[in-house]
């Protein structure tokens, strides 16, 4: 089970860091990764990352904005958002897969086994 949480409204420019905090005995060795989806547009990949830390992925648009990061002792995976804009307004979800997954495979939403239930996220201008 996923439990997403942080989200919330933000000025432009502002910061938010998100949390998923994930149950089960195995959660730790589990591939994790946050989607978002904003009104009327599809699901984007924004970050991922293995179970050790040591592989992370972010999409193209949060590039250099975004990082993701995990706390295997307190199972929960992190996304620290910065320097955030109006077009990061969406719902936030995480989601965790079994496998390590690729550079490829882990930016499709269809390849994660679990998902949480979303954080929105809100950027005013």
């Amino acid at each position: 089970q996923l439990q997403a949480s942080g989200g919330g409204l933000v000025q432009a420019g502002g910061s938010l860091r998100l949390s998923c905090a994930a149950s089960g005995r195995t959660a730790s060795t589990y591939t994790m990764g946050w989607f978002r989806q904003a009104p009327g547009k599809e699901r984007e990949f924004v970050a991922s990352i293995n179970w050790s830390g040591s592989t992370r992925y972010t999409g193209d648009s949060v590039k250099g904005r975004f990082t993701i990061s995990r706390d295997n002792a307190k199972n929960t995976v992190y996304l620290q958002m910065n320097s955030l804009k109006p077009e990061d307004t969406a719902v936030y979800s995480c989601a965790a897969r079994r496998g390590a997954g690729n550079q490829y495979t882990l930016r499709v939403a269809n390849t994660y086994d679990h998902w949480g239930q979303g954080t929105q996220v809100t950027v005013s201008s």
